[in-house]
């Protein structure tokens, strides 16, 4: 095989009418796929069902400091579900807000909070003249739409195989005082499934910002998500780190059960110092009695401790570890010589990330979608939608079932392929 960009004009207008007979046959097949988004699949969820057994009408539903989870109190959380929640973050119980159901809800309400009311007594942002984020691209387009909604201006900083670029990092931190977070995603990225070196983590944690109120926002979403039992990434934990490196106060820690039991009702949390958790709850109080105690006594029953979470892990892994050897065994064969992509192999979380030509990523989405096949959209994970290379895309394998995810995967490379050429005939 030869690379397409050392193909001659007619070479490539050769290959471009043999893919598109090859397209042809996808718009004739009415397919309706969905690889949009990192959804568990069905048997996924289907694991949790068990939690619907683990409390019923005859069992006591008071936790182990004896207060009633049916009715009022403990504001942050029931102890046990700490534990093992703490457990799953590697943090002390003492150090952990059990929320709702969703982590992105608690990110929204911290960025809400800093906004209105300031972060330990600073002025809230909301005063200031400008407020910036630091965001590691690509990146969770949900978290962008967080800082967008409140109109903080976000600041695009590369990722290669260890993390963010840290000597940029650290220079903007450093020199300007209305950055005042940063977003991470340090284990499995999304969308790259990248997780932290060492090094990375350890200057994070040794941040001198500029602002005193200048936070690492840390979504730490696939902690336990491994895809293989011998091969699994492991970063520092960044709380020590912190506080080794005398900044305790400078991490939000965010992590939640969503991919692990059922999305939309899990439960969530946040760790972080003590110092940072009475600065929240004082918030916290006037804003809620309290989150679901019986859920998270249902959490805690099922799973019984961190062990029983991890044995439960491993099934989620045997189910969509074949999904993502099958796109990776498909990239490989249709994509492999042609110099037109690039894609990552994760070790864990959610996505694979996909790197075309310059200028090919909305183009190869535009005909995916018209074959039927709906991709995260082009430019998502790049702060304001607005990807300067148009060549980032998030794929996500684990909803579809296997059949109709090897299809999708043979239509993408061929979109790509398509895409590509016609980038490059334009240049001829």
């Amino acid at each position: 095989m030869k690379p397409y960009a050392e193909m001659t004009k007619e070479e490539l207008e050769s290959e471009l009418n043999e893919l598109k007979e090859s397209y042809k046959k996808y718009l004739g097949m009415d397919l309706s796929l969905d690889m949009s988004r990192g959804k568990p699949c069905r048997e996924q969820l289907d694991l949790s069902m068990g939690m619907m057994d683990a409390l019923n009408s005859t069992v006591d539903l008071s936790c182990e400091d004896g207060t009633d989870c049916r009715n009022y109190g403990l504001l942050t959380g029931i102890p046990e579900a700490k534990v093992l929640i703490g457990d799953m973050m590697e943090n002390h119980p003492d150090n952990i807000i059990i929320y709702g159901n969703s982590s992105l809800n608690v990110m929204y309400d911290t960025v809400a909070r800093a906004m209105t009311h300031g972060i330990m007594g600073h002025t809230p942002w909301c005063k200031l003249d400008e407020v910036k984020f630091l965001c590691p691209v690509p990146g969770y387009d949900r978290h962008f739409a967080i800082t967008e909604y409140f109109g903080i201006k976000m600041i695009p900083v590369a990722t290669d195989e260890n993390g963010p670029d840290m000597d940029k990092v650290e220079e903007l931190v450093s020199s300007d005082e209305s950055i005042k977070g940063i977003w991470c995603v340090p284990k499995y990225a999304n969308p790259t499934g990248v997780s932290y070196s060492d090094e990375t983590v350890s200057r994070m944690a040794r941040l001198k910002p500029a602002a005193a109120d200048f936070r690492i926002f840390w979504d730490n979403a696939y902690g336990v998500h491994h895809l293989y039992d011998d091969k699994q990434d492991y970063i520092v934990e960044i709380l020590a780190e912190c506080k080794k490196a005398g900044n305790p106060d400078l991490v939000y820690k965010f992590a939640s059960t969503s991919k692990i039991t059922f999305p939309g009702s899990g439960i969530a949390a946040i760790a972080t110092s003590l110092n940072n958790l009475e600065d929240i709850t004082a918030q916290l109080k006037n804003q809620t009695i309290g989150h679901d105690k019986v859920n998270q006594l249902r959490h805690v029953r099922f799973f019984g401790d961190i062990h029983g979470m991890v044995e439960h892990m491993r099934k989620h892994a045997d189910i969509i570890r074949p999904k993502f050897e099958a796109v990776e065994e498909i990239f490989e064969k249709n994509l492999t010589g042609y110099g037109i992509g690039e894609w990552t192999k994760p070790n864990g979380g959610y996505f694979i990330s996909f790197d075309s030509l310059e200028g090919c990523a909305k183009e190869i989405v535009r005909l995916a979608k018209k074959a039927g096949v709906t991709m995260t959209g082009a430019g998502a994970t790049w702060p304001y939608g607005k990807d300067p290379k148009d060549s980032n895309i998030r794929v996500a394998p684990t909803y579809p079932p296997i059949e109709d995810l090897k299809l999708a995967a043979e239509l993408f490379c061929l979109c790509v392929k398509i895409a590509s050429v016609k980038k490059l005939l334009e240049n001829k």
